[in-house]
C-alpha cells in the first residue's frame, strides 16, 4: 500500500462530491465506523458542512471523549434502548452446541437437514409401497405390466418383419 502522505495527498486532490463518495464507500460495512457512515450519508442527503478543523493525520484520541461505561445500550452518550444490548462472546470462546437442529444463529445444521431429507425420502417410499398394495395400485400395476408385455411383442414382430426384408433383398 501506498504512504499515507500520498494517499492523504490523492484524497486532497478530490472534490467535495468526491470525496463524500470514497468515504462512505470506505466506511460501508465497518461496524465501528458505523457512526462516521451514518453522518457521510447525513452530509450527502443534506448537503450539510461538516467543519473540524482539529482532525490531522497524526490526532490523537482526545482525552475528553466520553468513557465506554457512560454510553447506553444503543451505544450514545446518555441514550436510553428499549432493546437490551445482545452480549457477544468473545473470539476463541466455544460457542454452545446446536439445540433442535439449528446453530446458536439460527442456521438449521448439516444433521437436522439431513435427517428431514431422509424423513422425506422415506414417506415418498412408504406411500408407493402402500399405494401398489391397495386394489387400484395392484390394478395400475397389472396395466403396466400389460403394455410393456405387448410393446416386447409388438418390437419382436417388426424386428422379425424387418430381417425377413433384409433377407428378401440380398437374393437377387
Amino acid at each position: 500500500m501506498s504512504d499515507t502522505s500520498e494517499i492523504v495527498d490523492q484524497l486532497a486532490a478530490l472534490s467535495d462530491d468526491e470525496l463524500l463518495a470514497v468515504l462512505r464507500a470506505a466506511t460501508a460495512g465497518r461496524p465501528r465506523l458505523a457512526g462516521a457512515h451514518a453522518a457521510l450519508d447525513r452530509a450527502q442527503a443534506t448537503d450539510e458542512v461538516i467543519i473540524d478543523a482539529d482532525v490531522t493525520t497524526d490526532t490523537e484520541p482526545s482525552p475528553l471523549r466520553e468513557s465506554p461505561a457512560t454510553l447506553g445500550a444503543s451505544g450514545q452518550v446518555g441514550g436510553l434502548s428499549a432493546v437490551p444490548a445482545v452480549p457477544v462472546p468473545p473470539t476463541g470462546i466455544p460457542t454452545p452446541a446446536a439445540v433442535g437442529g439449528y446453530s446458536p444463529d439460527g442456521v438449521p445444521t448439516f444433521e437436522s437437514v439431513r435427517d428431514k431429507v431422509e424423513q422425506r425420502f422415506g414417506t415418498a417410499q412408504g406411500m408407493s409401497e402402500l399405494d401398489r398394495q391397495t386394489p387400484a395400485g395392484r390394478s395400475a400395476d397389472e396395466q403396466w405390466e400389460a403394455r410393456e408385455k405387448a410393446g416386447r411383442e409388438r418390437l419382436d414382430r417388426i424386428r422379425k418383419s424387418l430381417h425377413g426384408n433384409d433377407i428378401e433383398t440380398t437374393e437377387p
